[in-house]
C-alpha cells in the first residue's frame, strides 16, 4: 500500500508541475479554452471595429462619386482582401483598388483578373499615365464560375474603350469543357459593351508548386482552350505566359504561382504595351 500511496503523490507531483491532470480521482477532464485566447480574441475585434470605424470616418471624407466607388469594394472585396486594403488606405498607401478619377480626354481600360492580375496593375497603370484611364475590376476576380455571377458588378457603369481580362489559374480543377462554355458566355456578355477585348493568357504555375505537378499541365491546358475561343472570336491575345516564362526564375516566388516586384513590374510593363498598341488601332 506504501507504494501505491508514493506512486500517487508522484503522479500527482508530476501533474502539478506540467498542469496536465488526468485520471479518475479527479474526474473526466473539462476542455476549456485558455483565458488568453479570450483576451486575444477580444483584443483582435477590437483591432478589427477600430479599423472599421477609421476607414468609416475616412470614406466620409470622400467626394460621393469615390464613397460610391468604396462601398463598391466592401461589397466585393471579400473577407480576405477587404481588411488589407483598409489597412492600405489608413496607411496612406497607393492600392490595386484605388478610385480613378477619369480624365475625360483619355480613353478607359478595366483589368480583369485574379490576384497576379492585381499585382500588375499599379505597373501597368504608372505605365499608361497620360494614355489611358486604367481601372481594376473591384474583386479578386476568381474562376470563369464567379465571372459568371459578377461580371455586371465588375463591368459597371461600362463605357469602356478596352478590357483586358484572364480567368484561368482559379480554373486550374475546372472542367475542360465547363471551362471552355464558360469562357463562351463571358465572350458574349463582353462583346456587348463594345470595348475592344484583349484575352491574357495565364502565367505559369510551376511544376514543384503544392497542388503537384498535374496543375502545371492542367493550366497549361486552359490556356490552350483560351486561345482557340479567342481566336474564333477575333480576339487579341496578350501572351504573358509566353513573355514571363523565361524570366520565371527571376520574377516567380519559389513554389508559387505569384511573382515579386521585378515580376509584377515587367508584366505590368508588357500588359500597358498590349493595352497601348490596342488603343492606336482601335
Amino acid at each position: 500500500m506504501s507504494k501505491q500511496i508514493h506512486y500517487l503523490r508522484s503522479y500527482i507531483l508530476i501533474c502539478v508541475f506540467t498542469g496536465f491532470i488526468v485520471s479518475p480521482i479527479w474526474g473526466k477532464d473539462k476542455k476549456t479554452e485558455p483565458t488568453n485566447a479570450k483576451e486575444a480574441a477580444a483584443k483582435k475585434a477590437k483591432q478589427e471595429a477600430d479599423v472599421n470605424q477609421k476607414f468609416a470616418d475616412w470614406k466620409a471624407t470622400l467626394s460621393p462619386e469615390q464613397q460610391s466607388w468604396e462601398t463598391v469594394l466592401e461589397e466585393n472585396l471579400g473577407t480576405f482582401y477587404l481588411p488589407i486594403y483598409k489597412k492600405q488606405k489608413l496607411a496612406g498607401r497607393v492600392a490595386a483598388w484605388d478610385y480613378v478619377a477619369d480624365d475625360p480626354k483619355l480613353p478607359r481600360v478595366l483589368l480583369i483578373g485574379d490576384s497576379v492580375s492585381r499585382g500588375y496593375t499599379l505597373a501597368a497603370r504608372k505605365a499608361l499615365a497620360g494614355k489611358a484611364n486604367v481601372h481594376r475590376a473591384p474583386a479578386n476576380c476568381g474562376p470563369t464560375a464567379t465571372a459568371l455571377k459578377k461580371l455586371d458588378v465588375w463591368l459597371g457603369k461600362g463605357n469602356w474603350d478596352v478590357i483586358h481580362f484572364n480567368f484561368g489559374i482559379h480554373d486550374r480543377r475546372t472542367l475542360p469543357a465547363d471551362y471552355e462554355s464558360r469562357l463562351e458566355t463571358i465572350m458574349e456578355r463582353l462583346k456587348e459593351t463594345g470595348a475592344k477585348l484583349i484575352w491574357a493568357s495565364s502565367t505559369p504555375i510551376p511544376a514543384d508548386w503544392k497542388e503537384g505537378p498535374e496543375m502545371k499541365t492542367a493550366l497549361e491546358e486552359k490556356n490552350a482552350i483560351a486561345a482557340r475561343v479567342m481566336k474564333k472570336h477575333g480576339v487579341e491575345i496578350d501572351d504573358l505566359f509566353t513573355f514571363i516564362s523565361p524570366q520565371l526564375s527571376e520574377t516567380q516566388n519559389p513554389k508559387d504561382v505569384h511573382f515579386n516586384g521585378k515580376g509584377y513590374d515587367l508584366l505590368g510593363k508588357q500588359v500597358a504595351k498590349q493595352i497601348a498598341a490596342t488603343l492606336t488601332t482601335k
